[in-house]
């Protein structure tokens, strides 16, 4: 009896010792950071599954309302402008403008450099495009079909269950295909991953001050050469240094100027 005691509080013992040491090697919390609502799409009815980063606005997908909107960014804690970029609301698969276009719960999409939006939409089984003003279209896949077809257009076909990424380096979309276990790649068109309208401010930003440092260099320069400049009448400034120099007397009390005078009397 005094040894199943004995190994029961040993057992006991190496349990509590094991809890702790798990415990121990699996929760390390760092100071320094803090958890705020930007926004809260309860009030708006607007479940936000995804969100991704475009130039000046963010992309948030309502997975469950099969809706894109935009957000200004940085967000306003006093006031939010939500704007719907594609989607009307009900699930399906019809391209078109912003206020007709159906998607079935997407949750996976991607941004490029021009602020095209490509949606995985994978119960539809096809990956779709949002152009900047909101009109979708389809680029590869087969609605009517599942499958691992590489190719063009609907040649192509994903299974029930791919995400997306887009990779600037490449030009070209990464397809996390988890239903055929595959890691496919789609290029894009040139234009795709030039910058937007975005870099044109910069682009503004860069020809302002080389114009105005050529001004400035134009100044200096100008500042430089006065005394050299041809006036309206035509004749060549002597710089005021030389006309100063020719004002002094000589050793006989004459100026230069007078001794010039004098020796062209003498020739004539």
């Amino acid at each position: 009896m005094a040894s199943q005691l004995s190994l029961l509080i040993l057992m006991l013992f190496l349990f509590n010792l094991a809890s702790i040491h798990v415990t121990g090697d699996q929760i390390m919390l760092e100071d320094g950071y803090m958890v705020s609502t930007v926004f809260d799409g309860y009030k708006l009815n607007i479940n936000p599954y995804a969100v991704q980063l475009r130039s000046s606005d963010l992309v948030v997908l309502d997975s469950s309302h099969s809706v894109f909107y935009t957000l200004p960014f940085p967000i306003s804690q006093d006031s939010v402008m939500v704007n719907r970029l594609s989607g009307e609301g009900k699930n399906g698969y019809t391209d078109g403008e912003p206020g007709l276009a159906r998607f079935n719960k997407p949750k996976s999409f991607a941004v490029d450099l021009r602020g095209n939006v490509y949606v995985a939409d994978q119960l539809n089984h096809v990956v779709r495009k949002i152009s900047n003003s909101g009109v979708t279209s389809t680029i590869v896949g087969n609605y009517s079909q599942t499958g691992r077809q590489d190719g063009p257009g609907e040649t192509a076909t994903f299974s029930g269950d791919f995400e997306v990424l887009f990779v600037p380096q490449i030009c070209a979309l990464l397809i996390s295909d988890h239903g055929n276990q595959l890691l496919r790649q789609i290029d894009l068109k040139p234009e795709d991953c030039a910058f937007g309208p975005q870099s044109v401010p910069g682009a503004v930003k860069f020809w302002v001050l080389g114009l105005a440092l050529s001004c400035l260099l134009g100044i200096v320069i100008g500042i430089a050469t006065r005394p050299y400049v041809i006036p309206h009448t035509g004749r060549f400034q002597t710089p005021s240094s030389q006309q100063d120099m020719e004002a002094l007397p000589n050793q006989s009390g004459e100026s230069s100027t007078d001794e010039l005078l004098r020796h062209q009397k003498r020739i004539s």
